[in-house]
């Protein structure tokens, strides 16, 4: 399975997104390999990243992973948004307002890992988690969208599931922060748990969001 996270952006001089995937290469969870890899917090490079990872690997499962700030509990995003609205410019200086990701791509994309379970699972393991509704217009729903949006379109990644955690900040990096340790606890063990749970009703497909 795939990991990603992003390279350092703003203010926060380290990304733990990055750092989480990071610790989990070359991890086994339920017998399945991690590869984990950093993205640039940019929107044309990361997508394009992530869709070579994703033709690379051939991954039964891709987690994307990103820091949102001045949260207390991890995130489970359940929709990505067929939307770019940034409020600052990307590591690349881009700011896309309020425009489509894609143009003739449905509105939105339902994640398509079992969020309740791998919230059961996280918080149970003493990791704060909650499901969040979207992943917001920034880098990170960027991407989420992109990977979904080819999951979906193309039947060959018919069995391939892909979703999405914003992470809080690392320890000392201001309010609402999470140890490493803590957040890569967290990930590992959303991870079993999408391995071990079967797939959504749902597909994710258009017009499924």
């Amino acid at each position: 399975m795939l990991v990603t996270g992003f390279d350092a952006f703003g203010e926060h001089a380290v990304n733990p997104s990055a750092q989480v995937a990071q610790a989990l290469h070359r991890r086994q969870i339920a017998g399945c390999r991690v590869v984990g890899a950093q993205l640039p917090t940019a929107f044309a490079a990361a997508t394009a990243q992530v869709l070579q990872l994703l033709e690379r690997h051939q991954p039964a499962l891709v987690l994307c992973l990103g820091l949102a700030a001045g949260r207390e509990a991890l995130q489970l995003e359940r929709v990505a948004l067929n939307r770019d609205d940034a409020r600052l410019p990307d590591n690349d200086g881009a700011q896309p307002r309020e425009q489509s990701i894609i143009e003739a791509a449905p509105a939105a994309y339902l994640c398509t890992l079992p969020t309740e379970a791998m919230q059961r699972a996280m918080v149970a393991a003493g990791v704060p988690t909650v499901v969040s509704q979207n992943a917001g217009s920034f880098v990170c729903n960027h991407v989420f969208f992109q990977l979904m949006h080819r999951l979906a379109s193309e039947p060959r990644w018919q069995g391939t599931r892909g979703g999405f955690i914003h992470l809080p900040p690392l320890s000392g990096q201001g309010e609402g922060g999470m140890p490493l340790a803590q957040l890569v606890h967290g990930v590992r063990t959303g991870l079993r748990a999408a391995l071990t749970t079967p797939a959504p009703s749902h597909t994710g497909h258009p017009g499924q969001a």
